[in-house]
């Protein structure tokens, strides 16, 4: 028996105590997504789409999103450069540090940025008594509340890409006469392109789905900071077809996010 067959027979073995539990698995995933297709208002389906509550929700969720992802992608790109090329005392807890928000609660992290960028914060209390400028319940609070809570998905991303790229090409630009800026710029950053892209769109997707850290350092304002996840809470209690609709624009960019990636995150071993 060759090596191939041998290795097909091994894997043609599929024990029950391991198959049931699978299976529940899986249903247990699939299940509610099912559920939400076959209880959605499919013949108004258009017209809830095109309504003002619900276009209004999309607009801004929309345009806080792809802000927040443009805030982590100044910010992030530098962060995981630092991450994977410094060399500082404290790296590995600087590390941690960036990783918290994956870990930590949003609710909690909408209570931490309300202590730190609220009106009475550390900051805060300045940016209002020098501005007269208040972040907590505006729409760029929703976007500082997205971008704390997605910007770990982006710096990963990159600097995973980075401590994969060889250094050796930096190294030649450096030789060269290039200077750290124009290598970062002209051999670092497009040999890490693909892991930029994929970071920015796992980004995106975050931002979009964010609710706890929103709804407590912005709250829920029609037009102002009652993106789309609020909206489907808002909604349950009022019209649930319109929460299911929601719900549905959000499954739908889930799905695309993970076709998108899909040679990156889903591809097994051959």
């Amino acid at each position: 028996m060759t090596s191939l067959a041998r290795r097909r027979a091994v894997r043609g073995r599929r024990p029950l105590i391991l198959m049931l539990p699978a299976v529940c698995a899986l249903a247990f995933l699939v299940l509610p997504m099912i559920g939400l297709l076959v209880r959605a208002p499919w013949r108004t389906l258009p017209e809830r789409l095109v309504s003002a509550e619900v276009g209004q929700a999309l607009r801004l969720s929309l345009v806080c999103a792809t802000s927040a992802t443009a805030v982590c992608l100044v910010l992030g790109i530098p962060l995981a450069w630092l991450l994977a090329r410094g060399e500082i005392p404290g790296l590995g807890l600087v590390r941690a540090l960036v990783t918290v928000p994956l870990v930590l609660p949003p609710v909690v992290g909408g209570v931490a940025l309300l202590l730190v960028l609220g009106r009475r914060g550390l900051v805060g209390s300045y940016l209002y008594d020098w501005f007269g400028f208040s972040l907590p319940f505006t729409t760029a609070g929703v976007i500082v509340a997205e971008a704390f809570v997605a910007m770990p998905f982006l710096v990963i991303s990159v600097e995973g890409a980075l401590r994969a790229s060889d250094p050796r090409y930096e190294e030649a630009a450096a030789t060269l006469g290039a200077s750290r800026w124009l290598t970062f710029r002209r051999v670092t950053l497009p040999a890490v392109m693909p892991g930029v892209v994929a970071g920015a769109v796992l980004c995106w997707a975050r931002a979009l789905g964010e609710f706890g850290a929103t709804i407590t350092f912005a709250g829920s304002f029609p037009g102002t900071t009652t993106t789309m996840p609020l909206a489907v809470y808002l909604a349950l209690e009022t019209d649930p077809a319109d929460a299911i609709v929601l719900s549905l624009v959000l499954l739908a960019v889930s799905v695309a996010v993970l076709a998108a990636l899909r040679d990156r995150w889903t591809r097994g071993p051959l």
